[in-house]
């Protein structure tokens, strides 16, 4: 848990305000952030989603260099997609990601998680699509938002409860 929290207030801080001169994105990613911004459906606005989508993809693009370009926008995208539609911020959904898989959308926990957001696959028999492939970017955010969304509202709105049941350190 204070891993979690420890992330989320390390990539707040390591924000465009105090991270000096921010390096200018390579002619393919400033492609492909345009190419996200014209298809930007879960931002209010073009200019919401091309603030966001640069500043997360360059955060991103520190903490998961390793990752090409392409996957990178497409899971910001994702993100921010699945997020706003579960209620969350996508910043804590990106630092839950950080924390259980650093980005590696083929992650498999010792305990059987996988993808992204490290769902446990039972959850694909519970929710009664057991062919949904939680590998996949898109549906892995999606059933790892929804279950996020569930716990903290069984919670009560308590992050850190939320954040521990998401963890199974509360059954």
């Amino acid at each position: 848990m204070r891993r979690i929290w420890g992330f989320l207030l390390l990539w707040i801080a390591l924000s465009p305000a105090w991270a000096g001169e921010q390096a200018r994105p390579d002619a393919e990613t400033r492609a492909l952030l345009r190419a996200a911004i014209a298809k930007a459906e879960s931002f209010r606005d073009r200019f919401e989603a091309e603030v966001w989508l640069t500043d997360m993809g360059q955060r991103l693009a520190r903490w998961a260099g390793e990752i090409p370009a392409r996957e990178r926008v497409h899971i910001l995208r994702a993100v921010h997609r699945e997020a706003t539609a579960a209620g969350l911020p996508p910043e804590l959904v990106l630092a839950v990601i950080e924390v259980e898989s650093h980005f590696d959308h083929f992650a498999l926990s010792p305990a059987g998680a996988r993808g992204l957001m490290q769902v446990m696959p039972f959850w694909v028999e519970e929710i009664g699509r057991p062919d949904d492939d939680l590998f996949d970017i898109d549906t892995n955010l999606r059933y790892g938002c929804a279950i996020l969304r569930l716990y903290l509202d069984q919670e009560k709105g308590d992050l850190d409860r939320a954040l521990a049941r998401y963890n199974g350190s509360i059954g």
